[in-house]
């Protein structure tokens, strides 16, 4: 262990010491409220809610907060029983404990975050200002404000959830509800476009009091310097691009990378027939020389560095940028549209709308030979990282977040507090093993592989990009090793063949773990395999999804649907325990890495997806 963990560690066990007395009282007023009616244990949120009337300082309103968290928390938690059969563990409770206090909870995957987030923001929504739960993606948003969100109602609070197609008033609706569930993306939006309407009233956020990140480091950290842009049409795009595209492909260039010596790279830049160079670390494309000797015959410039000629200098940098950084397949994808869509570096998800800026993504499309659309003029922007310091209070919750403790720190003034498993973890963790050669490497995977499915022992392979996964697919297709592909190119197949990836001799190769969201469960998901057979039934996909949901319904056909689902959950649980049985028999899920992912975080989420609890892998 290194001396940064050792502290940080210690700084975790001193800070848990000191908040078991809190959670002590918490789990001594269980019995009180267990023998609480539905009626009395509802009327305990409006006796909280009085303590804050006529309250419009902040800092009394906190004080009030702390006193009264213990039963906020107890009276939730007996709420959380009765409505979803689950009970927040002890170290469930300090992990909400944290959340509560603006600090970041590093939880381990599979510990039940979403259920942690349900404690602070029931005893923060009581104060009346307001709280905002952020989600990764609009799926996580709504399931969980319709799963979670039952034990708010039924403690009398009001749930709002943001999506991407809600109108204004369903947004200022969803504002003013006790507690709001929506993505980072829909938030940061609606406030550029507060500040960009005339009238007050048109405005749909009322403040940002309390938020609590759920992936805070995807979030906070990964995404921070992404700015979020709202923007107008422009100037019609320009030939420009096509001619710096074809002036782009005539040159030569040479790749450097971290490895390599400054001289060796100094020598580069004046070497003969290398017009530019290409920093694989810095993802940056320069001209050499030579490079813009050929530059200024090609556009017949006297001088390329002129004042005048800065426009054809910018679209030169990003043709070579776009020709020799920007890889087709790993930073983007173009689908069948001919659109080009960029990938997630982050989650390998495929991130519609979203453009490349300064022209970027104007010269991919005119490198692949698609319509090179118009270019557009910036309104309002804001980073993620400033949007989210407007917060009053700032809490977040991962299962990697002491890799980033210092940028947490620095940026934000948030600490990390690592909070213990339930139960120990009974995955192994191997060290790297290295190779001389990335075939000699490629070669130990595939006999690794083969001799774990030989056993029936499920494999999951992380790679860092696509054409990597497609590389480890092809050699175990000359094995004759069947197995299944996720990356951005199969986004729409992703929940199938994460939930099925512990099966017995599955073999399944992914591009980036980080934030799928879909558990592996050892033998197969039982939760999917009830859909599937709900869809050979003749049940409709709006009817699934609400057989699924968690909203409150009258409606007799969502009603039958759902005891249909529940009928089938019950049948493949069984079937699929005596399959995890053999899976625990052969070793539980194996996982293997193909290299390190740029962000550690990353790498510990990969690992992650073994040694989870309950039916998950282990």
């Amino acid at each position: 262990m290194g001396l940064k963990a050792w502290f940080s560690g210690r700084n975790s066990r001193r800070e848990l010491k000191k908040i078991q007395p809190l959670v002590n009282k918490v789990l001594e007023l269980e019995e009180k409220y267990q023998k609480f009616s539905d009626e009395e244990l509802r009327a305990e949120t409006t006796r909280f809610k009085a303590m804050f009337e006529g309250v419009d300082d902040k800092k009394k309103k906190d004080m009030i907060l702390d006193e009264i968290l213990p039963e906020a928390f107890a009276v939730c938690r007996e709420a959380s029983w009765r409505v979803l059969g689950m009970k927040h563990f002890p170290v469930q409770i300090i992990g909400g404990i944290i959340l509560h206090r603006g600090r970041i909870s590093e939880m381990k995957t599979g510990e039940g975050k979403t259920l942690v987030a349900t404690l602070p923001a029931y005893l923060n929504a009581l104060a009346g200002d307001g709280v905002h739960v952020v989600t990764v993606n609009e799926y996580l948003a709504k399931r969980d404000a319709e799963w979670m969100g039952k034990i708010y109602r039924f403690l009398g609070l009001t749930v709002g959830i943001l999506q991407h197609d809600s109108t204004n008033d369903e947004r200022k609706t969803a504002y003013n509800s006790d507690i709001t569930y929506a993505t980072n993306n829909e938030l940061g939006f609606d406030y550029l476009r507060d500040n960009m309407v005339v009238y007050k009233e048109n405005k749909v956020q009322r403040g940002h009091n309390f938020a609590i990140v759920d992936e805070v480091d995807s979030i906070l950290i990964d995404e921070a310097r992404t700015p979020l842009i709202i923007s107008g049409q422009g100037d019609k795009s320009t030939d420009l691009y096509e001619r710096a595209d074809v002036f782009a492909k005539s040159l030569k260039y040479e790749t450097i990378t971290e490895t390599d010596a400054k001289e060796d790279n100094d020598d580069l830049y004046v070497a003969e027939g290398i017009d530019y160079i290409v920093d694989e670390k810095a993802k940056t494309a320069t001209l050499t020389p030579a490079g813009v000797k050929k530059a200024e015959a090609f556009f017949n410039l006297e001088n390329l560095t002129d004042p005048e000629n800065i426009t054809i200098q910018h679209h030169i940098n990003q043709a070579i940028k776009a020709n020799g950084v920007m890889k087709r397949d790993i930073e983007y994808v173009v689908n069948e549209k001919g659109e080009i869509i960029i990938v997630d570096e982050f989650t390998g998800r495929l991130m519609y709308g979203r453009r490349y800026n300064e022209g970027l993504h104007q010269a991919i499309e005119a490198k692949e030979g698609v319509a090179v659309q118009r270019e557009s003029k910036t309104l309002a922007t804001i980073t993620f990282q400033n949007f989210f310091r407007l917060y009053r209070k700032l809490s977040g919750m991962t299962g990697t977040a002491m890799t980033e403790e210092t940028e947490f720190s620095e940026i934000y003034k948030l600490d990390v507090i690592e909070i213990p498993t339930n139960k120990p973890v009974q995955r192994i963790d191997y060290p790297d093993v290295i190779f001389k050669t990335e075939k000699g490497k490629y070669m130990a995977m595939i006999e690794d592989i083969i001799e774990a499915n030989k056993k029936g022992q499920p494999v999951l392979v992380g790679t860092v990009s696509i054409d990597k996964s497609e590389e480890v697919s092809a050699l175990l297709k000359k094995k004759g090793i069947k197995h299944n592909v996720l990356n951005a190119k199969l986004h729409a197949k992703e929940a199938e063949i994460v939930a099925q990836a512990g099966k017995f001799g599955a073999v399944t190769i992914a591009t980036n773990m980080a934030g799928r969201g879909t558990d592996i469960k050892l033998g197969g998901n039982d939760e999917f395999l009830a859909v599937a057979d709900m869809r050979k039934q003749g049940f409709t996909e709006e009817l699934i999804y609400e057989a699924t949901g968690y909203a409150e319904t009258d409606d007799e056909e969502i009603i039958n649907a759902r005891k249909t689902y529940k009928e089938l959950l019950e049948k493949y649980r069984q079937e699929i325990e005596v399959e995890a049985e053999k899976v625990r028999e052969a070793g539980g899920l194996f996982i293997m890495g193909t290299e390190r992912h740029e962000s550690r975080r990353i790498d510990n989420q990969l690992r992650g997806r073994a040694g989870r609890q309950g039916r998950t892998a282990c």
